[in-house]
């Protein structure tokens, strides 16, 4: 089984720096997708460009935003499967932002800040990181800012055609103590689409956080019997 990972929102496959060891160390080929964030629509196709380069079954792994890129790169005839990370699920006809905004602001809003064209990105003060994402280790807090992008409005904007989730099986990892895409909206979202659940502590950050738990996980929709 081939698995890619994709990103979120100012990421890039440095998300997955401690997941991949692990995965490869396991015999599993990995490949891990740098989008160019231009818009969701573009995502979505360099994904599926991605995703038709291999030969042969893939599982798509998804962390925040990633999920939405997911949701509708998954209809790839060789995509078995759909794996979320504290990630967003949207149904047909929704954007990002059409589903944050049903909810009460997130904490991370106070820290995001727009460029002169619109785009986002989230300023990683240290208040930033005690609130946002206490539990990254320091070292791993310089590489996320070393890497970080910015992301044009459209990646929140662009909507969702008819959602992969619905045909294909999918799975969801909580983050249950989630202070960017608040954990109330992850369990909303994955049991609206019938996904198989699990939750870890902690924050926005769990491919850091917990590669061990992401990659157990990963293993339990690898070993879904189709």
């Amino acid at each position: 089984m081939n698995i890619v990972l994709v990103h979120g929102a100012g990421g890039t496959p440095a998300t997955w720096t401690e997941v991949v060891p692990l995965l490869e160390a396991r015999g599993h080929a990995v490949t891990a997708v740098t989008n160019p964030m231009t818009s969701m629509h573009d995502d979505i196709a360099h994904t599926v460009g991605v995703v038709r380069s291999i030969k042969g079954p893939v599982l798509l792994v998804g962390h925040s935003y990633g999920g939405a890129v997911i949701t509708n790169a998954g209809h790839e005839p060789n995509v078995t499967g759909l794996v979320y990370v504290a990630a967003f699920a949207p149904d047909e006809g929704e954007s990002v932002n059409g589903i944050v905004e049903r909810y009460p602001p997130a904490e991370v809003s106070k820290y995001m800040r727009r460029g002169p064209n619109g785009e986002w990105s989230s300023e990683h003060s240290d208040d930033y990181w005690n609130e946002i994402g206490w539990d990254v280790a320091p070292e791993q807090r310089a590489v996320w800012d070393n890497e970080s992008r910015q992301s044009s409005p459209e990646i929140f904007t662009d909507r969702t055609g008819t959602p992969a989730w619905t045909v294909k099986p999918s799975w969801y990892l909580v983050a249950a103590e989630d202070k960017t895409l608040p954990t109330v909206i992850q369990r909303d979202m994955s049991a609206r689409m019938g996904a198989t659940v699990a939750e870890v502590p902690g924050s926005h950050f769990t491919p850091r956080v917990h590669p061990g738990e992401v990659v157990a996980f990963i293993e339990k929709a690898l070993s879904y019997e189709r």
